[in-house]
């Protein structure tokens, strides 16, 4: 009993030592600091612009591709944490001293990177813009009603920035002064957020140091492999359906109906991030549609949808590839926007409630980096009349000049919309804390429908696009300034830094983005639904805002039961999903991923699922490694062929073609 005795004391004296040690540690690291200026240095901004360019760059070839972007975060963190130990080490080798790397630089610089390239995401390049061009328009089919022939507006450099400059830049400081009350108060998690900030932490703790090796190496390594290959393929590209990309992996037959393996690693990376439920879900919308459903409908041609017309027009084959993806997004979009709502308006009743019973966390209770984090978190603040009036100055630049860009759009549509906004940006804000998930598109939809049916036949189009643009913009924005405050408020980094930071990647994104855009446009053929770049969204959504002008007159003949069908196995699946055992429930299927097939193909639906096995297997071998690896590895893969577009758009501009092209036919033409 004794020696029991004297071993608990030990125990108890070890435990406390450790925590001393802790606490001397975290005390060490608060002294180091720096102050909210000097976060922000030269070289992170370097390493922002070039950062950011890439994934510009990559972001815009999988919206125009696929218009399925996976969260690039954790990865973007991970370049960064590359860029800058590079950068160190070679100053260090030509004797040059650098001043330290700390959590804080890394988490500015990944939030200017992913400002930077969110507008790439989210600026409509691949759905609301591109909407508006003559090309969608006549996809859409000139004889539609509703399809008003002077509803266009040509993609053009200059007028794409100013519309994004006036439009970002409103939603940075709509939710500015509610910082507090989300991350302190409501406590939110917002996990893409905290992943981030504990990966970055990671890196830049002694035991970290050593993981981050591997990683870095890793990453370099399948970036220059991925790079290399994609090289490679180029060469034999020569020429429409050539190259490894149409390679007929599964015959030929299976290959005229998208199935096959185009050996795209940036698809492949991609599928390594998202999880395998989202990838199960693409193949199943992939076999559904494109293995069940499209074979079956060719046969109904002359009975369902007039002969004569090609597969490509909205009153044939098209106008149901269409309309189903719009009745399964529109399904599972109307369900989570009530479910948020729901989660939202319970969540917020509760915490007032407690709040009344004064039972949020005492400070007596909290450690001493909740302690610091705190601090610094409130520190540095962001007087509250900077946020206002930054807000009321945006808000008049765009009453003022969207409508000189747009004549469907009247002034007091944008002061409609300005006005609702922030209370929609703190609805999806919240949400997303609590689920993760960026509404954001579903309240654009709303607007779209909304302006849409209140500006008529003729107006109509433009004012819902532009206006679904504008709410879009600014309730993602917002929510994803408040993932970042999570980040920098688990790193220790000043909400100064970050607000400063998000600017300077919302301004170079503005001018990115709409570059990186341009170089697409001229150099490769967009909206052609036989090519590589068939930009599925830009036409979903011009059809939305004809359905917001005209009703259902517009559809084929059946179409409307077909969509009542799969609008309500949207809902039902979502319902399945929440109201089933959790082992039941993660195998039924997401019906907005199963969406993005119906149109696209099977194709990059098969290369995600490689992704996704690789992943499985990898894990199976060594579970450890892999939790390690896989971050990097995937990040490599993506980065690595995206970087590749780069000179690829370049050659393309300069009309130098691949010199083969290699092609794949049955035996019997031979």
């Amino acid at each position: 009993m004794r020696n029991s005795n004297i071993e608990e004391v030990q125990e108890i004296e070890t435990n406390e030592s450790k925590e001393e040690e802790k606490t001397q540690n975290e005390a060490e690291d608060v002294k180091t600091i720096p102050p909210w200026p000097r976060q922000i240095t030269i070289r992170g901004v370097i390493a922002s612009i070039a950062i950011g360019i890439m994934y510009s760059v990559i972001v815009m070839k999988l919206n125009l591709t696929t218009g399925l972007v996976p969260n690039l975060n954790v990865s973007a963190a991970l370049i960064a944490f590359v860029f800058i130990k590079t950068w160190t080490l070679l100053l260090e080798k030509a004797g040059i001293v650098c001043t330290p790397f700390t959590p804080q630089e890394n988490t500015v610089i990944q939030t200017c990177a992913v400002a930077c390239y969110s507008i790439a995401v989210g600026g409509g390049f691949g759905s609301y813009l591109f909407a508006l061009s003559r090309k969608t328009y006549e996809q859409a089919g000139v004889n539609m009603e509703g399809n008003a022939p002077g509803s266009t507006k040509e993609p053009g450099i200059g007028w794409i920035t100013g519309f994004l400059s006036v439009s970002s830049f409103v939603g940075l400081l709509a939710l500015v002064p509610l910082r507090k009350i989300m991350i302190l108060d409501y406590k939110l998690t917002y996990p893409s957020g905290t992943a981030t900030a504990v990966l970055i932490n990671g890196f830049h703790t002694p035991k970290g140091d050593k993981a981050a090796k591997k990683q870095v190496h890793g990453f370099m390594k399948y970036f220059s492999f991925s790079f290399f290959w994609a090289l490679f393929q180029w060469f034999y590209s020569g020429g429409e359906k050539c190259g490894f990309s149409q390679f007929p992996t599964f015959g030929i037959k299976a290959w005229k109906d998208s199935f096959y393996f185009d050996f795209s690693l940036t698809y492949i990376g991609a599928g390594m991030i998202c999880s395998h439920l989202v990838n199960f879900s693409l193949l199943l919308g992939a076999v559904l549609s494109w293995g069940i459903m499209w074979p079956l409908m060719k046969e109904l041609k002359g009975e369902w949808y007039p002969g004569s017309l090609p597969e490509s027009s909205m009153k044939s084959l098209n106008g149901y590839k269409v309309f189903v993806s719009i009745a399964l997004i529109l399904g599972d979009g109307l369900y989570h926007f009530l479910k948020i709502l729901y989660f939202t308006g319970s969540n917020m009743y509760a915490k007032a409630t407690n709040k009344k019973l004064k039972t949020f966390p005492d400070d007596s209770v909290q450690t001493f980096n909740d302690h610091r984090r705190k601090e610094v978190f409130l520190r540095d603040s962001i007087p509250v009349w900077v946020a206002i009036t930054g807000y009321i100055f945006f808000s008049i630049v765009s009453i003022i000049v969207i409508p000189i860009m747009f004549s469907e759009v009247k002034w007091y549509y944008i002061v409609v919309a300005y006005t609702l906004a922030p209370s929609l940006s703190f609805c999806n804000a919240y949400g997303a804390g609590l689920t993760d998930m960026n509404m954001a598109y579903n309240y654009g939809k709303v607007a779209l429908f909304l302006l849409a049916a209140m500006a008529g036949k003729n107006d109509g189009v433009v004012a819902g696009l532009v206006g679904c643009g504008l709410i879009k913009s600014i309730v993602s924005i917002s929510s994803d300034l408040m993932h970042d405050f999570k980040t920098g408020h688990l790193t220790l980094t000043s909400p100064r830094s970050m607000l400063l930071s998000q600017a300077i990647g919302t301004a170079l994104g503005c001018i990115v983005a709409p570059i990186t855009f341009y170089m697409f446009y001229k150099a490769f053929d967009l909206a052609n639904p036989n090519g590589e770049y068939k930009v599925p969204y830009a036409i979903i959504y011009r059809n939305m805002a004809i359905l917001g002008v005209e009703g259902f007159s517009a559809l084929p003949q059946h179409c409307l039961q077909l969509c009542y069908g799969f609008f309500s196995f949207a809902i039902v699946a979502n319902l399945l999903r929440d109201l089933t055992l959790e082992k039941f429930g993660k195998w039924i299927p997401l019906p907005m991923v199963m969406a993005v097939p119906f149109l696209v193909g099977a194709y990059f639906a098969i290369d995600m699922c490689v992704g996704s096995l690789i992943v499985f297997v990898w894990h199976y071998l060594n579970r450890e490694k892999a939790g390690l690896m896989v971050p990097a590895v995937a990040s490599g893969l993506i980065c690595g062929e995206g970087l590749w577009i780069l000179p690829s758009s370049i050659l393309a501009l300069a009309k130098i073609h691949p010199p083969i092209c290699m092609s794949f036919f049955s035996s019997s033409k031979s």
